[in-house]
């Protein structure tokens, strides 16, 4: 097919902070050097920020880097952090409040700020522009182009205007080449496009497996005399079990609002386990009703991160192209913060590409120079200094590894000399159905608690219906034929917007995707355990509309 063909000097793929950071580095650098740059970013939202979700508190030192006068600029960070609180909840009704010296001193928060991440990059977005970026809302990257010498030569954006078995509509828009000479993936945890990546050029070899986890946020208008702005809350313990990691919290942030939500690790063994269930029991628990009883659920939203750290973070450079931000790991989940390391991994990656362009390099290279940068960056400093945190946890649980990452953290510094590994993937841990407890989940009161079609509604999902299933099987008769009996189909419970479900007809059991659901957030990719579901780009602007996530 003849298709539209722009060229770039360079592309990124998504305006997540890590793309955007990179991109107005990109133009910084080429301003300060008087030379000209073409710079494309394409978003496969409906708009810079729609599908951005993030807790968050913010760690300015990325930023302070790229704009050190962003608040002449006026960044959308307005509410610096007033006070820190840690529980331990050891029951659904009990709580014991940590002290400071006896959490790991990176869960501190002096100096953040709770923010929007989706507000914060439609402001970097803005800065983008000005310094001269074109960034394309709308506009996902389907498929990856080659060079006939392997290298990655730029993307392919989806077609639009497709029916359900892939034959044109009437308003058939096919999508276009956008080529570079380099190509920056900036996707976001488990980006389809850097997974594809990653395998064809090998950049894990050597490397930990990726460990993941599912996050959900909901934003809240509470009561006036129950908001302490600037308050962040941390929890530990229920209701999850001793096998299951993770952790809840909840931010006061400005206007009356507060930002609740839970981290449920993806490497949880019994496929019984709802983490949406769970999160709905968790804001019952008194330390978290106390806040949101009176007010009112105003956004819902979830989605995956990535959390192995150091010791799974891929080798982030391949002829032609760069992986940044999550798309590559590179979040500090000793902190849990990724965004100010995704900014900087994507400022490194414009260092290493304005460097070679300016030296004349026509593209298509591995870019090693990166590396380079990131080993000698305080990036590389502080992902090292905490690689022990998840595997400490995965190996010794929440309590006895929790208590080695204070150590480790608030006396040595991170620079004990051990390295624990965890080689384990996320979708094997799941044991059979048969040998683990059902959980019966207490029904939603419609009050502190929901069901998942009226959480999706507020996420402001759509999709066009009549387009093909961006969901794939590889095999359509697995679910029923193999999780179903093996493991109760968990795809049920572990999709956190209620996209699959196995419906009893008189045929027998069939497994249904409500594609129309999905709100993007990869878990499906990362837990099924026969690896058989595949999540693509959908025709763009489709997925959630998130106005201040």
């Amino acid at each position: 097919m003849e298709r539209e063909s722009m060229e770039f000097d360079v592309v990124i793929v998504g305006a997540g902070p890590s793309g955007l950071a990179t991109a107005c580095k990109l133009m910084q650098l080429a301003q300060e050097k008087e030379q000209e740059l073409m710079v494309c970013v394409v978003e496969k939202g409906s708009e810079v920020g729609a599908h951005i979700l993030s807790g968050a508190v913010f760690e300015t030192r990325a930023l302070d880097e790229l704009f050190p006068d962003w608040q002449e600029k006026d960044a959308p960070l307005k509410t610096k952090v007033t006070g820190d609180d840690i529980y331990l909840l050891n029951g659904e009704e009990s709580a014991i409040k940590l002290p400071g010296f006896g959490v790991p001193k990176t869960m501190h928060n002096d100096g953040n700020y709770i923010a929007s991440m989706g507000n914060m990059c439609r402001w970097l977005a803005e800065q983008a522009e000005s310094l001269g970026v074109e960034i394309f809302p709308g506009f996902p990257a389907q498929e990856v182009i080659y060079n006939d010498d392997g290298s990655v030569a730029g993307i392919l954006t989806g077609d639009m205007g497709l029916d359900t078995e892939g034959n044109p509509k009437d308003s058939y828009v096919p999508g276009m080449e956008l080529r570079a000479k380099y190509t920056v993936f900036a996707e976001g945890c488990r980006g389809h496009l850097g997974k594809e990546l990653i395998a064809k050029f090998a950049l894990d070899a050597g490397k930990s497996p990726q460990h993941y986890g599912i996050g959900f946020k909901e934003i809240w208008d509470i009561e006036p005399e129950k908001h302490q702005e600037g308050l962040v809350v941390h929890t530990a313990g229920w209701p999850l079990d001793k096998d299951t990691g993770g952790g809840g919290y909840l931010y006061h942030a400005e206007n009356n609002q507060v930002f609740v939500g839970m981290i449920i690790d993806l490497n949880y063994s019994n496929p019984h386990l709802s983490p949406f269930d769970e999160f709905q029991r968790y804001k019952h628990h008194p330390k978290i009703a106390q806040y949101l009883k009176g007010g009112k659920r105003v956004s819902y939203g979830a989605r995956a991160l990535a959390k192995g750290g150091f010791n799974s973070l891929p080798k982030m450079t391949m002829p032609g192209a760069l992986l940044v931000g999550c798309d590559a790991g590179t979040i500090n989940f000793a902190k849990i913060k990724g965004n100010h390391t995704a900014m900087k991994s994507g400022m490194l990656a414009a260092d290493a590409i304005f460097e070679a362009l300016a030296s004349g390099d026509e593209g298509g290279r591995d870019l090693t120079s990166f590396t380079t940068k990131f080993e000698q960056s305080w990036l590389y400093e502080e992902l090292y200094n905490t690689r022990n945190f998840g595997p400490a946890m995965h190996k010794f649980g929440t309590f006895w590894g929790g208590a080695f990452n204070t150590i480790d953290q608030n006396i040595f510094g991170g620079k004990l000399p051990v390295n624990f590994k965890d080689e384990s993937f996320d979708h094997a841990q799941l044991k059979p159905a048969a040998e683990c407890a059902v959980i019966q989940y207490p029904k939603p009161d419609n009050v502190l608690s929901f069901d998942k079609l009226s959480s999706v509604f507020l996420s402001n999902t759509n999709h066009e219906e009549e387009q093909p299933c961006h969901l794939k099987l590889a095999d359509n008769s697995i679910p029923i034929s193999v999780n179903l009996p093996k493991f109760a189909e968990p795809a049920q419970r572990y999709c956190p917007a209620g996209v699959y479900e196995v419906e009893n007809t008189e045929e027998g059991d069939k497994f249904v995707i409500n594609a129309q659901n999905c709100i993007h957030c990869k878990t499906c990719d990362i837990k099924d355990p026969s690896q058989n579901i595949t999540w693509v780009t959908p025709e763009g602007t489709g997925g959630p509309n998130y106005p201040n996530m």
